[in-house]
């Protein structure tokens, strides 16, 4: 017989919602299983903004809220931003909107 798992199964990134959004939008990602997993926010030059999650998670469904504040807790600008997640066999990258 076929042996299962033998194809990597990539983790999926949910378009955020609301998108545009202010102040506030939620990330959600579901993961096939436990896995390292983190998940960053980067403007469009690729700089890190944030960093929401970072560390060992669970299979199944995950959602974290992103309040638009750096790590700095400052509020970042209008515009285009990227959100990546990052696991143990892959990354998916995806886009969102900040409107003030």
């Amino acid at each position: 017989g076929e042996v299962e798992g033998t194809l990597p199964v990539s983790a999926t990134l949910a378009a955020n919602y609301p998108n545009p959004f202010n102040p506030t939008t939620t990330i959600a990602y579901s993961l096939p299983r436990a896995s390292a997993v983190t998940l960053e926010i980067v403007n469009v030059a690729g700089q890190r903004v944030r960093r929401l999650v970072s560390g060992l998670q669970s299979s199944g469904e995950h959602a974290v809220v992103w309040d638009g504040a750096d790590e700095s807790g400052s509020v970042v600008a209008s515009g285009v931003y990227l959100y990546r997640l990052a696991t143990e066999v892959g990354s998916v990258t995806r886009k969102m909107l900040l409107l003030k």
